[in-house]
């Protein structure tokens, strides 16, 4: 077995524009279970990008950029139904930015042996493989960008903006969420950044300019999302899985609370996860048991137990040919900072 036997057929990621979702939404909205599940959470979604004061956030965590999902939340952005993103620092760098920078995720198995794999440099993801070569390409690129920065603490969203802003010229991929997130002046956080090649790249920079170097502040993260939830009259959360995005996104309304601005709940919430509740574990917390922290509103939320690549492109679908973002004025929450 080689490794050009196994890196050789990309996963094609899903063009939500290409297909009309709104008959199989119509017809699972008079079902029962997730598919009932699924058509409410598309209705919702409907809803948060109609409402036009509503800040709308996208939360990512897991592997569905890696696994088709990469344009439709890219398709989020470039359409305006989304004005910031909270995400794993895998999904904006490994998944995102690796693709931007030329390189490609695989069609793979997850029955392939291991230790093979790892004699090949070839990384797992379940049933999706990715060169590690390639991977550690990315990580030194990462460093490169720093190495060019001032030296000072920064916020992953100053950060990945500068990550934008380097694509614009070094791009071969010209569609990446960081890019497009970048010329759409919607900011993106990751809170735990360096949990991915980011982290890789950082510690590159760090350790070639011991004296002066860059950080990122992740403190500085969470009072910059808070400000857009105390800018927001109204705000939407569509979250991918759980985890840290899902509750740092959250947390916005109770940080704003401390800092003494009183705000709503989020008004709007859907979740696709399939993480199970009964553990207590905070990426599987229902929205309702978001309800007694005052982050979230129970009047739109709707959690979808399902492996997200499978209902996600439905529900964007929907919105993208039901809802009407083509009059929705885009917040660019990224000037707020300037």
């Amino acid at each position: 077995m080689k490794k050009k036997d196994l890196l050789k057929n990309p996963v094609k990621h899903v063009d939500i524009r290409s297909f009309d979702a709104t008959k199989i939404i119509d017809a699972m909205r008079e079902m029962s279970f997730t598919s009932r599940d699924t058509a409410r959470a598309a209705d919702i979604l409907v809803k948060m990008i109609n409402e036009k004061s509503s800040a709308n956030i996208l939360t990512l965590a897991g592997s569905t950029s890696a696994g088709g999902c990469m344009q439709v939340y890219v398709e989020m952005v470039r359409s305006g139904m989304i004005d910031a993103i909270v995400a794993t620092g895998a999904s904006i760098v490994d998944m995102d930015f690796f693709e931007a920078l030329g390189f490609k995720h695989y069609k793979g198995s997850p029955f392939v042996d291991d230790k093979v794999l790892r004699s090949l440099y070839i990384d797992r993801i379940y049933d999706t493989f990715i060169d590690e070569a390639q991977l550690q390409a990315c990580d030194r690129t990462i460093g490169e960008i720093a190495d060019s920065l001032e030296p000072r603490p920064y916020s992953s969203r100053e950060f990945i903006a500068e990550m934008g802003r380097y694509l614009l010229k070094n791009s071969k991929k010209k569609d990446s969420l960081v890019q497009v997130a970048y010329e759409h002046d919607v900011p993106i956080f990751c809170p735990a950044f360096t949990d991915s090649s980011a982290g890789f790249g950082l510690v590159l920079h760090q350790v070639k300019n011991p004296r002066a170097h860059l950080s990122i502040d992740s403190v500085k993260d969470f009072y910059e999302l808070t400000q857009i939830k105390m800018k927001s009259a109204t705000s939407g959360l569509f979250m991918i899985g759980g985890g840290v995005p899902k509750n740092f996104a959250q947390d916005t309304v109770v940080c704003a609370e401390v800092l003494g601005v009183e705000v709503p709940m989020h008004k709007y919430a859907v979740q696709v996860t399939v993480a199970d509740v009964r553990d207590g574990a905070c990426s599987s917390s229902t929205l309702k048991e978001a309800s007694s922290w005052g982050k979230v509103d129970t009047v739109y939320e709707q959690m979808v137990y399902a492996e997200a690549t499978t209902v996600v492109p439905l529900i964007v679908s929907y919105a993208y040919h039901n809802a009407s973002w083509k009059t929705r004025k885009p917040r660019k929450f990224a000037k707020i900072y300037a």
